[in-house]
């Protein structure tokens, strides 16, 4: 009986491995730090000018943050005058950070608006006195009777490239992302470009762009993360390609992951604090060196 019980659990793995369409890579290893209270709901990585920046989400300060790249302690503090309704991505162009306002878990919001804030490079901080409102709203999206968690235009992830800031949208029912494009130059509402779609089978909570490739991270309900990384086929078109995709842990053990950024040294991951009743896991940030996942 033991050897049936045995051979029917082999059985059953080799079942699941042969449908599974990704590659195991636990990140707990790659952990640098613990990241400070005031950023445990930390919520995008970016770099710019080779620093690294990130934000709080819903609920905290509008406050930029720059911490050390190994230490994740906090190097300095930026803030703003603007209100965060639901800060969830941050991104950079060569003088200027956008930060993505759109955040919509219920569906309802017709406010969805990014930030462009100037870089002073005298003050080497951003400008603060001449911010610009870039708002926007998705073409698609008829319904807005409120679903929480159950709809496809909640958004967490941007890029800004040739010219334009890219989204990647968070859908919670058909748990895709859908790759939109806004003009980072029209201060007027805007109807974002709809570009292509692809089933990630997980809702992305950020994304990085470096060397023709897109870094998306997000999780499932069952808390399961993943790192997808897609080749650029042509400019500005990811989903044409199979892509790489990696099971990176729990939610339960590594954080609930809400920033990624890539540079020359490899890949930068952010958690924010992941709170149950039976657990408690504190917000860490992890580093990858390229040659692990090339």
């Amino acid at each position: 009986m033991k050897k049936l019980i045995l051979l029917f659990s082999i059985l059953i793995s080799l079942s699941f491995s042969a449908q599974q369409d990704y590659d195991w890579f636990k990140i707990n290893k790659y952990r640098t730090a613990v990241l400070n209270d005031s950023i445990k709901e930390n919520s995008g990585l970016n770099f710019f000018n080779d620093r690294l920046f990130t934000i709080n989400d819903s609920g905290n300060s509008s406050e930029i943050f720059e911490i050390n790249q190994q230490t994740g302690k906090i190097k300095n503090v930026f803030k703003t005058d603007l209100i965060n309704k639901d800060w969830e991505a941050i991104t950079s162009d060569s003088i200027n950070l956008y930060i993505g306002d759109f955040g919509n878990n219920v569906g309802v919001r017709k406010d969805l608006v990014i930030f462009r804030i100037p870089f002073d490079s005298t003050l080497m901080a951003p400008n603060i006195n001449n911010i610009t409102s870039i708002p926007f709203y998705y073409p698609e999206q008829k319904d807005f009777t409120p679903k929480n968690i159950n709809n496809d235009f909640d958004a967490e992830a941007m890029i800004f490239l040739n010219g334009k800031i890219h989204l990647f949208t968070k859908e919670w029912a058909s748990k895709s992302t859908t790759h939109y494009t806004i003009d980072p130059n029209l201060v007027d509402n805007q109807a974002a470009e709809k570009i292509e779609t692809f089933y990630t089978d997980y809702v992305v909570t950020d994304a990085a762009y470096f060397k023709q490739r897109l870094y998306i991270v997000g999780y499932t309900k069952k808390a399961e993360v993943f790192l997808t990384i897609f080749t650029e086929s042509e400019p500005g078109i990811f989903f044409k390609e199979k892509p790489k995709k990696y099971y990176v842990g729990s939610s339960l053990s590594i954080g609930q992951i809400e920033g990624i950024a890539v540079d020359e040294k490899g890949i930068y991951i952010s958690g924010e604090e992941f709170n149950l009743p039976i657990v408690k896991v504190k917000p860490y940030l992890y580093f990858i060196p390229a040659e692990k996942l090339k």
